[in-house]
C-alpha cells in the first residue's frame, strides 16, 4: 500500500529518529492540553467557587467515558499499525471501520444514559440545588457533544498507528485553540453573544470538538491511502469486534479503577487536612511533565511495535524497545532530579503558604524517586500494546495501584504520617516500572512466536 508523505516510515531506518518524530507531535498535544486546562479554570474561576465545583464535579463523568474511548482507540491503533506493517490495506480499512462502528455505539450508549440520570447522580455528591443544577446544565451540554468528544481519539489513533502524528497534532491543537477563544466569549458574553456562564463553558468545550472532528472528516477525503473502501455503513463483522473489545478492555477497566481509586486515596489523604489535598493536585500537576512525555512515547512505541511486527521485523521490534527505554531513561533521570533536588523552588511557583510549601516540597522529593521506573513503565506499556497484547500493563497497573488504598490506611491507622502515603504512592509506581519491564523482557526471550520472528528478521539481515 502507498505511504502518505507525512507517514514516518517505521519498518525502516534510524529508530531514535522514527520514535523522537513520531512522538514529539503527541507531546505537544499533551503541553497544550494542560495549558487549555489552566486557562480554562482560570476563566470559571472567575464565576466563583460554585461554579468550579460544578464543573469539577461534572468533570468526573466525562473522564470516565475514557474508559469506553480507550476500548476503539486501542483497537483502531494496533488494527492499523499492524495492518500498515503488513501492508495490508484491507486490514486497514476493517481496522478503522470497526473501530469508528464501535465508538459512536459506545458513547452514544454512554451519553444517554448519562443524561438521563444526570440529576441523581450529582446528587450523590450533595452540592446544593444551586450547584448541581449548574453541573446538570453543564452536563446536560456536554452529552450532547461527547460523540464528537470520543471520536476525536480514535481519529487521532488512525493516524498514529499509520505514522502520522503531526496531523492529529495540528487538528487537536486547532480545537483547543478554539476552545480557549471560544470560553471568556461565551461564559461572559461580548456584544450580541449573550452571557451564559456554566453553559457557555459547556457550549465552548462541543463547539472546539464539533470543528475538530469536521476538520478530521475533511483529511480523511485527502488520505486515500487509509480512508478508501471503508464501507462505513455495512454489517460488522462480530468476530473482529469481539476480538477488538477483548484487546481494549484490560487497559478500559484499569483507567476506570484508576479514576476510583485516585478519589478512595484522595479520601484518605484529606485526613490530614485541605492543604494535604492541595499539595497533591498541585504536586502531581508538577509532575505530569515527566508522565506528559513519556505517554508521547508510548504513543510512538505502540505504533512503531505494531508497524513491525505486522511487517514481522521481529529483531527490529526488540532493538525499538531499547532505543526507547534509552530516551524516557534520559526524561525520568533529568526530571526525578529536578524534583529530589530542587522542590521547595518548583513547588513555590504554584503555593505560597509556608505550610503548604513544606508539605509540597516533601511530596515532590519522594515522587521523585519514582520517575525513572513511571517513565519506564509507560513505554513499555506502549510496546506491550503494540503487539496487542494489552493484558500485561493493565494487570500489573490494577494490582499496583489498589495496593496503595490498603498500604495507606495502614499507614494512616498506626501513625506513619502523610509522608507515608506519598511514600506508597512512590514505592507502587516503582514497582510498576520493575514489575513490567521485567515481564515484557522475558516475553520477548520465552515466547515462540517473538523467538520466531527474531530468528526469521536476523536471517534476512544476515545475521545467522
Amino acid at each position: 500500500m502507498t505511504r502518505s508523505s507525512r507517514s514516518i516510515p517505521l519498518t525502516e531506518g534510524s529508530i531514535f529518529h522514527a520514535l523522537l518524530k513520531l512522538a514529539l507531535p503527541t507531546i505537544a498535544t499533551s503541553f497544550v492540553q494542560m495549558a487549555y486546562g489552566l486557562i480554562d479554570m482560570i476563566w470559571v474561576g472567575r464565576l466563583g467557587s460554585g461554579a468550579v465545583a460544578a464543573i469539577g464535579t461534572s468533570g468526573f463523568f466525562t473522564w470516565l467515558a475514557n474508559a469506553f474511548i480507550l476500548i476503539p482507540r486501542i483497537g483502531a491503533e494496533v488494527g492499523v499499525a499492524q495492518s500498515v506493517g503488513r501492508q495490508d490495506k484491507e486490514g486497514v480499512a476493517k481496522a478503522i471501520r470497526h473501530s469508528i462502528q464501535l465508538i459512536l455505539a459506545l458513547i452514544v450508549l454512554y451519553a444517554a444514559g448519562l443524561f438521563a440520570l444526570r440529576d441523581p447522580l450529582l446528587r450523590f455528591y450533595r452540592l446544593g440545588e444551586e450547584i448541581q443544577g449548574m453541573a446538570s446544565t453543564y452536563l446536560a451540554i456536554i452529552c450532547v457533544g461527547l460523540p464528537f468528544f470520543a471520536v476525536n481519539p480514535v481519529f487521532t489513533a488512525i493516524f498514529n498507528g499509520s505514522g502520522d502524528s503531526t496531523t492529529p497534532f495540528r487538528i487537536n491543537a486547532l480545537g483547543l485553540l478554539s476552545n480557549i477563544i471560544l470560553d471568556p466569549l461565551l461564559i461572559f458574553g461580548l456584544g450580541p453573544i449573550p452571557r451564559m456562564g456554566v453553559a457557555g463553558a459547556a457550549l465552548a468545550t462541543v463547539l472546539a470538538q464539533i470543528l475538530a472532528t469536521t476538520v478530521f472528516i475533511v483529511e480523511t477525503r485527502r488520505r486515500p491511502e487509509l480512508f478508501s473502501g471503508l464501507r462505513f455503513f455495512s454489517k460488522p463483522d462480530w468476530q473482529y469486534l469481539r476480538r477488538m473489545v477483548t484487546m481494549g478492555l484490560p487497559m478500559s477497566l484499569q483507567s476506570a479503577l484508576f479514576t476510583l481509586i485516585s478519589m478512595v486515596i484522595a479520601r484518605i489523604i484529606s485526613a490530614w487536612g485541605p492543604v494535604a489535598i492541595a499539595v497533591q493536585r498541585v504536586g502531581s500537576q508538577v509532575e505530569s511533565i515527566s508522565w506528559m512525555t513519556a505517554n508521547g512515547f508510548q504513543t510512538s512505541m505502540s505504533a512503531f511495535t505494531g508497524q513491525n511486527y505486522g511487517a514481522r521485523n521481529g529483531q527490529r521490534v526488540y532493538r525499538g524497545y531499547f532505543v526507547g527505554l534509552g530516551i524516557v531513561s534520559v526524561i525520568g533521570v533529568v526530571t526525578g532530579a529536578a524534583l529530589i533536588f530542587a522542590p521547595r523552588l518548583l513547588i513555590s511557583i504554584f503555593l505560597h503558604e509556608p505550610e503548604a510549601i513544606a508539605i509540597g516540597a516533601n511530596y515532590l522529593r519522594i515522587q521523585g524517586f519514582c520517575q525513572l521506573p513511571m517513565c519506564v513503565e509507560i513505554l513499555t506499556a506502549g510496546a506491550f500494546i503494540g503487539l496487542g497484547r494489552t493484558s500485561p500493563p493493565s494487570i500489573v497497573g490494577i494490582a499496583m495501584n489498589a495496593l496503595r488504598i490498603p498500604a495507606s490506611l495502614i499507614a494512616s491507622a498506626i501513625g506513619l504520617g502523610l509522608n507515608a502515603v506519598w511514600w506508597i504512592i512512590s514505592i507502587t509506581a516503582t514497582l510498576k516500572g520493575v514489575i513490567l519491564s521485567a515481564w515484557y523482557l522475558r516475553f520477548m526471550n520465552d515466547d515462540p512466536e517473538m523467538l520466531s520472528l527474531r530468528a526469521e528478521s536476523a536471517a534476512r539481515e544476515g545475521t545467522v
